[in-house]
């Protein structure tokens, strides 16, 4: 297949490191010309550099702002008025008891994991709409179906990202542009490598740290390893390219068979 997104821009959160970082580096690969979101100037600035690295030739620009802010949209769509790939990637997750979760533990996961998604589609959605042409994606999570004990919050902030993403999808029906999430199963990013030492002995070595919590933490995985970031990538790559036209509303797994469900 010829995923080609040349011409496009693709506007990737939280793409400093890990998932958002693979994905701006396949979009790149396709020919999109990325837009690196990240709080600190400084890191966008050396994932900017690190993708003109990677990929010879890439067109990447450096989008520093906090997108969990209203201000902090602002500026960005300032910056970046028109975009024709939106990646709503950045999310924060952490083991917690879930009687010890607090309003503000609550509030802070709600404002991060769906209320910037939601912001940004609001701000991007309707110049996509006017063009004809666009492709929104929410980085969603296995926890969204099946919640984990030890981090409920989490969980019900991808659950809730689901659905924005099914209603927008509603909202840009018939008009050339589709709203997916993609639901990425437990993936090796250095976040869950310090996730997987709260729930297993540090003192072990990492491939057999990694063992242990899918055998102890997530023994419904059929691929029984964390998932790479470049494997969610590619799925994000597809859907983001004028081949997927006819894949909108949609929650795509890329899960490693993780969720016990055989619709996708």
């Amino acid at each position: 297949m010829q995923l080609d997104l040349s011409g496009r821009t693709a506007l990737i959160t939280g793409s400093t490191q890990g998932i958002g970082y693979a994905i701006a580096q396949g979009l790149a690969r396709a020919g999109a010309r990325v837009a690196i979101n990240g709080r600190t100037p400084e890191r966008v600035d050396e994932a900017v550099r690190r993708i003109q690295h990677d990929v010879p030739g890439a067109e990447a620009v450096a989008a520093a702002a906090d997108v969990t802010t209203e201000a902090g949209a602002a500026g960005l769509l300032e910056a970046l008025p028109q975009v024709d790939v939106l990646i709503n990637n950045l999310g924060i997750f952490g083991a917690q008891p879930a009687l010890e979760i607090t309003d503000d533990d609550w509030r802070r996961y709600f404002e991060v994991n769906v209320l910037a998604a939601v912001r940004l589609t609001r701000s991007y959605l309707p110049g996509m709409v006017e063009r004809g042409w666009g492709r929104i994606q929410y980085i969603a999570s296995d926890s969204a179906v099946v919640i984990p004990a030890e981090m409920i919050h989490y969980g019900v902030s991808k659950t809730a990202l689901l659905a924005a993403s099914r209603g927008f999808a509603k909202e840009a029906a018939g008009t050339g542009v589709t709203v997916n999430s993609v639901i990425a199963g437990p993936t090796h990013t250095a976040g869950v490598e310090g996730f997987v030492y709260v729930l297993v002995d540090p003192s072990v070595p990492w491939d057999e740290a990694q063992r242990r919590f899918m055998r102890e933490h997530r023994p419904q995985s059929l691929l029984q390893r964390l998932i790479e970031p470049e494997e969610i990538a590619n799925m994000v790559v597809y859907l983001s390219s004028p081949l997927a036209s006819a894949t909108t509303g949609g929650a795509v797994r890329v899960d490693g068979g993780y969720v016990d469900s055989i619709l996708p």
